[in-house]
């Protein structure tokens, strides 16, 4: 369900795939070949969310903003980068995960955190408020800490997963 919410309403590329089941609520944004499967929740009702090219997000996930009267003057906006695979029941919450990540199944991305591209989060991991992920790492744990350095396995990894969503977002729409 695509809904509006004080006359904004969401731009949704073409040719990316929205589950009939997943709701996506007002200034919302995703781009070129980005999936959003089912009963994924996207509510940009109190700042924007942004979804950028070839990002699949996944079943449950559950993606919203912070609103300007708990942070000013502007509040948070909540932004995912390109090529990014949110795995089944993540909460990310006013926060930006740039390019080429890979956020593990359900795990929480609290407010004004930041992980930088080429990061993979392990399932069930807490990514508390403000905290920063470097770029090149393996995060796990609730606080997540730096485990290791990613392997050239897992940065293909990154790659191959956002490629497969693509593929299964065309075979879903065509």
């Amino acid at each position: 369900m695509i809904k509006s919410f004080q006359n904004k309403y969401p731009s949704i590329n073409s040719d990316s795939y929205c589950d009939d089941t997943a709701l996506i609520i007002g200034d919302c944004k995703i781009s070129s070949e980005s999936s959003i499967w089912p009963y994924a929740v996207l509510r940009a009702d109190v700042q924007a969310i942004t979804i950028g090219q070839q990002t699949n997000i996944q079943d449950g996930t559950i993606i919203h903003c912070a609103s300007q009267a708990l942070t000013p003057p502007n509040g948070i906006p909540c932004i995912v980068g390109d090529r990014v695979t949110i795995g089944h029941q993540v909460m990310l919450h006013a926060c930006h995960v740039m390019d080429d990540c890979l956020i593990g199944m359900g795990s929480i991305v609290m407010d004004g955190s930041i992980i930088h591209p080429n990061v993979i989060l392990g399932a069930r991991s807490l990514v508390t408020e403000n905290q920063t992920l470097e770029s090149g790492f393996l995060y796990l744990g609730s606080p997540a800490k730096k485990i290791r350095p990613l392997t050239e396995a897992e940065e293909a990894h990154i790659q191959k997963s956002a490629l497969h969503y693509c593929e299964l977002a065309r075979a879903s729409y065509t």
